[in-house]
């Protein structure tokens, strides 16, 4: 592939596919794979990286919130769409896009219960949520009865799939945690499905849950960031890779003498004679202040260069001193050799940030080959 001559994010296909089949190969094949394509796909490209998963086989799809779901509708994507966290007011546009809810309080079930029949709709396909540990969104056990009520007295819904979701999956030390979660979902599953006429889909792991619950992988598992290239584990970080790459140039080299400065609030002091290479890209982009200041690092010519001073708007320096290189050479923040894991945590953050904090005006490149 050629050389990066600006800043660019280049989204590879063929990695999507490779990460894909490696999940599917870590499941049943009775079991379904639903994949989250929220945030912009994870900051890459949330349209192609769901036309490309449609293509080979994936069952679901989940996004956060209804414009992500009228987004890929648009896009001609015609695959179960979960939205995990939508609000009454977008109920409506929700339905008009044949998108399904995530269904996560009794507020939110009463108040799409009437949505759906002023809109006089038989069976609509609704997924519930309970909470079993995270305590972000959810039902309680408390909550069943009630639930098992609301949804008998009208036949405007029907319990499609009833999920939850792993707080420390990827965290073997939090093991019996996790168990725990996964026989309350047990429990409240068995509950419900015992009142009713019929099986929703069951599900509850994420990508760690994936790799390491298998008990747990139900009828349908959900990954996010494991389609996206990265495993959350050393064991099975090699097994997959990254999707985006995030590459820029140099535009200008300068020379420090001892004592000058560098850069917004002189907060990079010259100790002898130093060389700085200029890249276009800044926090605007998506590398936000943190990586600042020796905290993150960028790769050229196959050498380490770490960001010296405050990240700018749209610039960020960086120390070439000991680097052979000239205006014009490609600068990989990161790709799979130095992965957007490796750099995150050197500033303390984690992939996921730096996956989705990555600016639409980085211009997109679709790549289809290994």
């Amino acid at each position: 592939m050629s050389k990066a001559k600006e800043t660019i994010l280049e989204i590879n296909l063929a990695h999507l596919t490779h990460n894909y089949k490696f999940l599917r190969s870590k499941l049943q094949s009775e079991v379904k794979l639903l994949a989250v394509v929220k945030a912009a796909g994870y900051g890459s490209d949330a349209v192609v990286i769901a036309k490309h998963l449609e293509k080979i086989g994936t069952d679901y799809f989940a996004v956060a919130y209804v414009s992500e779901g009228i987004t890929l509708r648009k896009a001609g994507i015609k695959t179960p769409i979960l939205v995990l966290h939508p609000q009454p007011i977008n109920f409506s546009d929700l339905i008009e896009y044949q998108l399904e809810p995530s269904i996560y309080s009794l507020r939110i079930l009463r108040e799409f219960i009437a949505i759906a029949a002023s809109k006089n709709l038989k069976g609509y396909p609704t997924h519930i949520k309970f909470n079993t540990g995270l305590n972000r969104l959810g039902f309680w056990e408390k909550d069943i009865e009630l639930i098992i009520e609301s949804v008998q007295a009208t036949e405007t819904v029907k319990i499609t799939s009833i999920f939850s979701h792993l707080a420390a999956s990827e965290d073997h030390s939090e093991r019996e945690f996790t168990l725990a979660q996964i026989n309350r979902f047990k429990k409240i599953t068995s509950e419900i499905i015992r009142n009713l006429t019929y099986t929703p889909i069951l599900h509850q792991c994420n990508t760690s849950g994936i790799l390491n619950y298998p008990e747990a992988h139900f009828d349908m598992v959900r990954t996010g960031i494991g389609l996206y290239g990265y495993a959350n584990d050393t064991e099975y970080d090699k097994d997959v890779l990254p999707v985006a790459s995030l590459k820029s140039v140099i535009s200008q080299i300068h020379q420090l003498e001892p004592g000058e400065t560098l850069g917004y609030n002189r907060a990079f002091i010259a100790d002898g004679y130093i060389k700085t290479a200029t890249i276009p890209i800044g926090h605007a982009d998506g590398i936000g202040r943190m990586y600042g200041n020796k905290n993150g690092f960028v790769v050229i010519n196959g050498h380490k260069s770490f960001i010296v001073g405050n990240v700018c708007m749209d610039m960020i320096m960086v120390d070439i001193t000991d680097i052979e290189c000239k205006e014009g050479d490609e600068v990989l923040i990161f790709d799979h050799t130095a992965t957007a894991a490796n750099i995150a945590e050197k500033a303390g953050t984690i992939s996921y940030e730096l996956l989705t904090a990555i600016s639409p005006r980085v211009k997109r490149i679709i790549i289809d080959k290994a």
